[in-house]
């Protein structure tokens, strides 16, 4: 009895191996017993080995082709014309204006790379040099333009501040007498709707019009309804000329002269200002007032402007600056102004 105790913990540890043993052997990928028992037990079977897996090498790329002599050459000629061209003396004078463009440039980049007294020197020389041919040519620029009153602003409109103030009293004055002569000759038509907010403002500015210069309005309703503020209140209803005149928004103004002109002057609304000086543009065109009493109505004295046709200056004469300034002032005295 004593001796069946003692041999007890063998027992148990033995069977604690074999049932570790099936434990293992049921966690492997190796089909035991208790899956395939129809097998039975093959204590002696040899597992396969397991198949290795072969890398498969990339295909071998093509051979690339040889380019030919004809492609060799070209791909050289396209990396030359891409890579900056080396400097190479230019054929303009030393120190002209073309060749400072073309060197200036490269004289600042070396110096900067290179920063030698010599060349920060040498940069700054011509940056001297150029500034002083600036400054000769601004004197005799102004010399040149003093000297000739085509080529002097101020002899067409004044800078100085009373000579300016004289010139915009008398553009009033003339503007008012153009204005005047227009309205006896011509009348505004006016086409609204009644419920157009913009035509409820610029019915005023035309009642302003009408009294200060005498302009005649001649007011056309799209909607056949009055404006509420009361203005213009004798209309006529449109039966069409809106569309034949080309009308796509209100107010529209036109400036009409019996029998058959009618010049246009703006659709939407304008002020007092901007509408006159349009009537004053749209008579210079049409021809009702001379071009210089337009002038003088901006406030601009009448001068002859240099209008030369295409082709009237020859080539031989635009290349001698002699011969050029003459055909220019010639062009001057023969230009057509209206």
């Amino acid at each position: 009895m004593n001796q069946n105790f003692a041999s007890l913990p063998i027992l148990i540890l033995l069977q604690l191996q074999v049932t570790f043993a099936w434990g293992e052997e049921m966690d492997t990928k190796e089909v035991s017993y208790f899956v395939d028992k129809q097998r039975g037990w093959f204590w002696y079977e040899v597992s396969p080995e397991p198949v290795k897996k072969h890398r498969s090498e990339p295909a071998p790329e093509p051979p690339k082709p040889t380019p030919t002599d004809q492609e060799t050459t070209q791909n050289q000629s396209t990396a030359v014309a891409s890579q900056p061209k080396p400097f190479t003396p230019a054929e303009s004078k030393p120190l002209s204006s073309e060749w400072l463009k073309q060197n200036m440039e490269r004289y600042l980049n070396q110096a900067i790379d290179d920063p030698t007294q010599e060349n920060v020197a040498a940069f700054y020389y011509l940056q001297r040099v150029m500034m002083d041919k600036a400054e000769r040519f601004t004197n005799a620029a102004r010399y040149v333009v003093m000297s000739d009153p085509q080529l002097d602003e101020t002899v067409r409109r004044p800078v100085a501040t009373f000579a300016a103030n004289e010139a915009n009293h008398q553009a009033s004055l003339m503007a008012e007498k153009a204005l005047k002569e227009i309205a006896a000759q011509a009348g505004i038509l006016f086409f609204f709707r009644s419920d157009c907010p913009f035509c409820h403002l610029q019915a005023p500015i035309l009642s302003m019009l009408e009294n200060a210069y005498g302009f005649k309005i001649y007011p056309v309703s799209l909607d056949g309804l009055p404006m509420p503020n009361g203005l213009f209140s004798q209309f006529k209803r449109d039966q069409g000329q809106a569309a034949m005149l080309g009308v796509e928004q209100t107010p529209a103004l036109f400036l009409m002269k019996p029998p058959r002109q009618i010049v246009p002057l703006a659709q939407g609304a304008l002020s007092l200002e901007e509408v006159t000086g349009r009537i004053l543009l749209a008579a210079k065109e049409a021809g009702w007032i001379a071009h210089s009493q337009y002038q003088t109505a901006q406030g601009i004295r009448s001068t002859p402007m240099l209008l030369p046709t295409t082709g009237s200056i020859s080539p031989s004469a635009a290349q001698d600056p002699l011969s050029l300034i003459q055909a220019l002032q010639q062009s001057a005295q023969f230009g057509g102004v209206r």
